[in-house]
């Protein structure tokens, strides 16, 4: 007698028995998925936002470094 390791190992190498437990695992994979699908955009969306916001601000401080960098060769402190 083997562990119970062995025991699951050795009830999930057969083919069939895989196909089975697919099938079984379906309808509820489905229903989670239909459940959660819009949260899932939500997320992809709200970080696709978060993304630009975050190049807009390094486009913005870049320019305003340049600005920066020019005011202060023309005028020195």
């Amino acid at each position: 007698m083997g562990t119970i390791k062995d025991s699951f190992l050795s009830f999930f190498k057969d083919k069939e028995m895989k196909q089975n437990i697919k099938e079984i695992l379906r309808p509820v994979t489905d229903i989670v998925y239909n459940e959660i699908y819009i949260y899932v955009w939500f997320i992809c969306f709200f970080n696709l936002f978060l993304f630009i916001i975050i190049l807009v601000n390094l486009f913005l401080l870049v320019r305003i470094s340049g600005k920066v960098i020019l005011y202060e060769t023309i005028h020195p402190a």
